[in-house]
Parts: C-alpha cells; structure tokens; sequence
C-alpha cells in the first residue's frame, strides 16, 4: 500500500504541474530521468520513497515557491543529518540555519522552466 502523504505530495505536484502548463517530458529532462518515470510518480501509481520520487517533488516544489514544511519533515535524510548535529540549543539551530542557507549559493541556476514561466 502507498503511504497517503507520499501519495498527496505526489498528486499536489502533478495539480501543479498540470495548472501551469508542465510537462512530464520537462521535468523528466531538468531530472535526467525518463517521462514514463515521472508519470508515474505524479499520478501516484507504484510510490515508495525513492530519491527519483524526492527529486521529482522538490523540482516542482521549487518551481511553486518553495519547499513545504511536510515535505521537510518526510525528508528522513535531511531530518538524520540534523539529530546528529544539532545540539538542541537555540544558538546552535540558528547558526545551523545560516550555514543551510549559505549552501544555496551551491545550488543548481534556477530551471529554464521556471525561469520561462516567469516571463
């Protein structure tokens, strides 16, 4: 059985994607994955949390404006890295928040997509 919020996450990007215009194939070449892949994933058939299925969510995610505050929590590597390192204090959650987000600087260009939907 398919976890319900892998699936709602799933089925949130594909109501996105088909608003603005996206398509598969699009997202498929941004990925370096196939359509048939993408497909799936957006119609929520055959789902586990895979990190295809993560990178199609956070690419879509990024192109509505932003990364959802669930879709962080169900992220358990992202989660992993910061049991280990954090310290539980306040000091240290914001100096981890500012190295996080100095790393967006190494972040791939934003997507010709998203850069054309713009426009």
């Amino acid at each position: 059985m398919i976890a319900p919020d892998l699936r709602a996450r799933a089925l949130r990007a594909a109501d996105y994607c088909r608003a603005r215009r996206i398509t598969q194939a699009e997202i498929a070449d941004a990925l370096g994955a196939s359509q048939p892949q993408v497909s799936r994933i957006l119609k929520g058939r055959g789902l586990r949390h895979s990190r295809l299925y993560e990178e199609v969510c956070l690419y879509v995610e990024r192109l509505a404006g932003g990364v959802t505050p669930d879709s962080v929590r169900a992220n358990d590597e992202l989660i992993l890295a910061l049991a280990e390192t954090w310290d539980g204090s306040a000091s240290h959650a914001k100096a981890l928040a500012t190295v996080i987000r100095s790393l967006s600087a190494l972040g791939p260009a934003r997507s010709p997509v998203s850069t054309a939907r713009q426009e």
